[in-house]
């Protein structure tokens, strides 16, 4: 096990003209499990393919243990890394695949390379795939051949690269327990790629996000759900997205946020005080689907809206509703309201997310775990 710690990594092609990766800085704690997400090209496999040793950095430094391995060959870095791809080799067996890294990387004996092959393999619960070939496994099989090829190195640090992206749903949830199981039983030091925000959520001590290949937050995935530091992380974690509304903003006796004229949201204590000190007369609003409460009945205070498309999706329904933007309702089965019904909205100041026109939080007090977002 090992600290890893990446200092205003940066990485361009094309001479410079694309910038994949950008300044980016992290510690990870010794025997710490980190999900990194983010859209598809925003820099997450370029930054773990530097950890790995497969890209060159153009700029920053990657430290193991306090050691400097910026410039260390791959080969002599102590990490192992699960491809999206398992990366077997086809014409070599379980046992060869899973021996090959330590016949490259170490100095055991056979006998030695064979007990921790086999050690591993149980496991990995593969015991009896051993003497099979690749093109003879499943996907599932494969990916637990990927993962014990990672695990019998026992190296500082695990680096897994959108390991579960090609297996079906059902199989993912699987792995997805498997690998936490081996974590939460090895105790090693993970990066983790995925696209997918719920692996991410689920899996991760910490979760970071890239976009455009800058770093936007890190934090627990309890406190980036529950406190964005901008809009991108806002909309991006959480599903369905989180509601935003273009609002003006009032300050005077009291704070009021207004939609034109489809409503108009008075606010008090701390939320008001943080949008008075910033000194703003617009702003986006953002509200997750399952803090918007529906009334059948409107009440005289409720915010009236449309029902547009009713979505069930078993222990909930998804309302569609027309508030001038897209916004959705993340409501309990039994509401269930027709198309074209009207209805009443209601959500608590608590659950309110505002940003300013460069889409950063308003409300920065209730960010205590916030990190810095270059922009």
């Amino acid at each position: 096990m090992a600290t890893l710690r990446v200092d205003s990594l940066r990485k361009e092609f094309d001479n410079g003209r694309i910038v994949a990766v950008n300044d980016l800085s992290l510690d990870v704690a010794d025997g710490e499990f980190v999900t990194v997400v983010g859209p598809s090209g925003c820099g997450k496999s370029t930054t773990l393919r530097m950890l790995a040793g497969l890209e060159q950095p153009t700029d920053g430094k990657i430290f193991i243990d306090g050691e400097d391995i910026t410039d260390v060959h791959a080969r002599s870095r102590d990490v192992a890394m699960v491809f999206q791809n398992y990366a077997l080799y086809p014409h070599k067996t379980v046992r060869q695949n899973m021996a090959f890294g330590l016949r490259m990387s170490t100095d055991l004996s056979s006998d030695q390379r064979e007990e921790k092959v086999r050690e591993t393999a149980a496991m990995m619960d593969i015991e009896e795939l051993l003497d099979d070939k690749p093109n003879a496994l499943s996907g599932g099989q494969k990916q637990r051949v990927a993962l014990g090829r990672a695990i019998v190195r026992e190296p500082d640090v695990f680096l897994f690269d959108e390991p579960l992206s090609n297996l079906d749903a059902k199989l993912r949830t699987t792995m997805r327990t498997e690998i936490q199981r081996l974590q939460d039983e090895l105790g090693t030091t993970s990066i983790y790629v995925t696209h997918d925000q719920e692996e991410a959520m689920t899996m991760g001590d910490r979760i970071a996000i890239l976009d455009n290949g800058i770093l936007q937050q890190v934090g627990s995935p309890k406190h980036v759900y529950q406190n964005p530091v901008n809009e991108f992380v806002g909309t991006f974690v959480g599903s369905p997205a989180m509601n935003m509304l273009d609002v003006s903003v009032s300050t005077g006796d009291s704070v009021c946020l207004t939609n034109g004229d489809r409503f108009a949201y008075s606010l008090d204590g701390p939320v008001a005080q943080a949008v008075a000190d910033a000194e703003v007369d617009s702003a986006r609003l953002g509200i997750r689907p399952e803090d918007v409460a529906v009334s059948r009945e409107p009440a005289e205070s409720d915010i009236r809206a449309v029902v547009e498309v009713v979505e069930p999706i078993g222990s909930d329904n998804y309302l569609y509703l027309d508030l001038g933007e897209s916004f959705i309702a993340r409501v309990a089965a039994d509401i269930e309201p027709t198309r074209g019904d009207t209805v009443g909205v209601q959500f608590d100041e608590s659950d309110i997310h505002l940003f300013d026109t460069y889409g950063f939080s308003i409300l920065s007090e209730k960010e205590t775990e916030r990190s810095p977002v270059t922009a």
